[in-house]
C-alpha cells in the first residue's frame, strides 16, 4: 500500500493529515506539512478541496508566511488554480488578490514572480477584472500611482532584467496583461494615456516583442493581438508618433533575407539595412500571433492602405517562405489576399478583413494553466 494511502492510527491517510496539519499552531509542523504537499498538488490535487476548499484557506494564510511557507503555499495554488473551484475562491477574494499585489510590488519580495504567475492564472477568470477599478497605496519604489494596473506594468517594464527587485523578473505579468485584454475594459486600459505619466500603457509593452524570454514575448504578442479588436484605435496603434505599432509587430517575423531596393525603402525605419544575422521568432506560434495581429490591423482600409505603403506584404511573403507551420501559411495567404487585392474592384467592405478565416481573441495557454514543475 502506498504511504500516502495506508491509514494512520486516528484512521486518516497520511494525506489527510498532512493536509490538516496546514493550519497548526506551530509553524515548524506547517512547513513540514506544506514542503511535503507541493508534489502532490499536480498528481492528487483533489485532496485539497475537501472539506469545502478549507485546505485553499490555510494556504492562502501560509502566504501571507515570512518563511519558506509562502513559496510551497504559492507553488501549491498556481497548480491547483487550473480547477473551477478553486480558481474562482481565489479570484473572487478581495483580500487575496491585495495581498498578492503585496508580494509582487515589494522591491524585496523574495516571491514576486511566484505571485505574478499565480496572479496570471487568476486572471482567466472574469472576475479579476475588476482589478481595473482598484486603488490601493502607492509603493513608491515602483510607482506614483494608486492603480493596481499602472503598478504592475511599471513593475514589469522597470523590473525586466531584475533592476526593480533582485529576486524577481516580472516576465509571467505578460499572460495576466493578454488575459486582461481580452476584456473591453482591459482594452480601453492599455490604449488610453495614463495621467501619472502621459503614456499609453500598451507602448510600454510593445517594446517586449523581441525580448530574450519567451514568457514575455508570447504573453505581449497576445495582448498586442487583443488590443487590435479595438478597431477605433487603430489610427492610434499605427500611428508613428503615438504607439507606431507596425515595427514592433513586424521585427520578430522577419530574418536576414534580402529585399529589393525598392521594396527595402519602403519598409518602416527600424527594417531598413537588417543586419544579415536577423533572426525572426523561433517561436511559430508568436509569428502566427503577430500575422494575426496585423490582419486584424487590415480590419479598415486606411490601415490597409498605411500597411501597403509600408511594404509589409514583401515580408509577410518571406515569412510565408521561411517558417514550417502550417498555421503561419495559413495566416500569411490570407494577409496577402487582403493587401493584394484592387479595392475599387473588388469593394472591399469597411470593417472586414476579407480574409477567409476568422481571427479570435487570444487567450494565452488556452488549454492549460501554468504549473510549476
Amino acid at each position: 500500500m502506498a504511504l500516502e494511502n495506508a491509514k494512520t492510527q486516528a484512521g486518516k491517510t497520511y494525506l489527510e493529515e498532512l493536509v490538516e496539519m496546514l493550519h497548526n499552531v506551530h509553524q515548524k509542523i506547517r512547513e513540514i506539512a506544506v514542503e511535503n504537499l507541493v508534489g502532490y498538488s499536480k498528481s492528487q490535487p483533489t485532496i485539497f478541496k475537501t472539506p469545502k476548499l478549507e485546505p485553499i484557506r490555510d494556504l492562502k494564510i501560509l502566504v501571507k508566511d515570512p518563511g519558506p511557507c509562502a513559496a510551497d503555499a504559492l507553488t501549491i495554488l498556481i497548480n491547483l488554480s487550473g480547477d473551477k473551484d478553486v480558481l474562482q475562491n481565489l479570484a473572487e477574494d478581495d483580500m487575496f488578490i491585495e495581498l498578492l499585489l503585496q508580494r509582487i510590488v515589494n522591491t524585496k519580495e523574495k516571491n514576486s514572480n511566484l505571485a505574478a504567475m499565480l496572479l496570471a492564472n487568476l486572471a482567466k477568470d472574469e472576475r479579476l477584472k475588476r482589478i481595473l477599478l482598484l486603488s490601493r497605496e502607492a509603493p513608491k519604489e515602483v510607482t506614483a500611482s494608486k492603480s493596481p494596473m499602472d503598478q504592475l506594468m511599471d513593475c514589469f517594464v522597470k523590473g525586466a532584467e531584475g533592476n526593480l527587485n533582485k529576486h524577481a523578473d516580472f516576465n509571467y505579468l505578460a499572460y495576466f496583461f493578454a488575459d486582461i485584454a481580452q476584456h473591453s475594459e482591459g482594452r480601453k486600459y492599455l490604449t488610453t494615456q495614463q495621467a501619472y505619466d502621459q503614456v499609453i500603457p500598451i507602448s510600454k509593452l510593445v517594446v517586449f516583442t523581441e525580448h530574450k524570454s519567451d514568457i514575455r514575448r508570447r504573453g505581449v504578442s497576445a495582448a498586442i493581438k487583443n488590443v487590435c479588436f479595438e478597431i477605433d484605435k487603430h489610427s492610434l496603434l499605427l500611428s508613428e508618433s503615438e504607439v507606431n505599432l507596425l515595427p514592433y509587430i513586424l521585427l520578430p517575423i522577419v530574418g536576414p533575407e534580402e529585399y529589393p531596393e525598392d521594396e527595402m525603402l519602403s519598409f518602416p525605419p527600424d527594417l531598413q539595412l537588417l543586419s544579415p544575422t536577423k533572426a525572426r521568432d523561433a517561436d511559430a506560434a508568436i509569428i502566427h500571433t503577430h500575422l494575426q495581429s496585423l490582419l486584424l490591423l487590415t480590419t479598415t482600409r486606411p490601415g490597409r492602405d498605411y500597411m501597403r505603403r509600408m511594404g509589409v506584404y514583401p515580408l509577410v511573403r518571406e515569412t510565408d517562405l521561411h517558417v514550417d507551420s502550417e498555421a503561419v501559411h495559413e495566416a500569411c495567404d490570407q494577409l496577402v489576399q487582403v493587401l493584394m487585392r484592387d479595392e475599387e474592384d473588388e469593394g472591399l467592405a469597411e470593417g472586414s478583413t476579407g480574409g477567409s478565416g476568422v481571427v479570435e481573441e487570444e487567450e494565452v495557454d488556452d488549454d492549460m494553466i501554468m504549473e510549476v514543475v
